[in-house]
C-alpha cells in the first residue's frame, strides 16, 4: 500500500506521513484544500438573510472566512468591524431583508450592503455623539476606518426591489503584496 502508483505518498524527512496528510485536508469535510485562486483574480461573495438581529453576526464570520480563505486575513478586522456596522444599521432600520457583497478588485476590497429601505445616511462629515448615547457612531467609525465608501437609493423597478446600497472599500498596504501558498 506504501507503493501505491495511484495515490501517491509523502513523507516528512522523519518518515512521518500524518502532519502532511492533516495539512492538507479540509478539518471539516476531510477532503483535500481546493487550490487557491491566484491572488490577482477578481471574486465576489454575496450573502442574503432576513431582517434578523443575528444577521450581522453571520456577516461577520462569513466575510472572516472568506478573507481568511483568499490570504487576506490582514484586512479582516476593518472589513468585519464596518460590514457589521452596515449590517445592523440594516436589521436596525429597515423592515425587509438585506444583503452583504464582498468583491476583490486586486488590490481593493469593496463591501456593499443593500437593504430595502432608501433612507441614505448623511454624507456630511458625521457628528459625534455624547459619551453616553447608545449608538450614532456607525457612520462616524465608516468615515474614519475605511479608504472610500458612499452610497446610492434604488428605486422600485420592474426587476425588484428598489432600496439602497451603502460600501466602502479598504486597500492592500502597498509595501507588503501577499503571497498565496502553493
Amino acid at each position: 500500500m506504501d507503493n501505491d502508483p495511484i495515490r501517491p505518498n509523502p513523507t516528512t524527512p522523519d518518515g512521518d506521513q500524518s502532519s502532511l496528510l492533516m495539512a492538507a485536508l479540509d478539518p471539516l469535510s476531510g477532503l483535500p484544500h481546493p487550490p487557491p485562486l491566484p491572488f490577482a483574480a477578481p471574486w465576489h461573495y454575496e450573502l442574503h438573510f432576513p431582517c434578523d438581529p443575528r444577521g450581522s453576526g453571520i456577516a461577520r464570520l462569513t466575510l472572516r472566512a472568506v478573507l481568511s480563505a483568499h490570504g487576506l486575513a490582514e484586512l479582516a478586522d476593518r472589513a468585519e468591524l464596518l460590514a457589521s456596522e452596515l449590517a445592523t444599521n440594516s436589521v436596525r432600520h429597515t423592515k425587509g431583508p438585506a444583503t452583504v457583497r464582498l468583491q476583490w478588485l486586486c488590490p481593493v476590497l469593496r463591501v456593499t450592503v443593500w437593504d430595502t429601505s432608501p433612507d441614505l445616511p448623511p454624507t456630511a462629515p458625521p457628528i459625534t455623539p455624547p459619551p453616553h448615547a447608545d449608538g450614532g457612531r456607525g457612520m462616524l467609525i465608516l468615515d474614519t476606518v475605511a479608504e472610500r465608501w458612499g452610497g446610492c437609493a434604488i428605486g422600485d423597478g420592474p426587476y425588484g426591489p428598489g432600496g439602497k446600497t451603502v460600501w466602502f472599500e479598504l486597500s492592500l498596504p502597498e509595501e507588503s503584496p501577499p503571497t498565496l501558498a502553493a
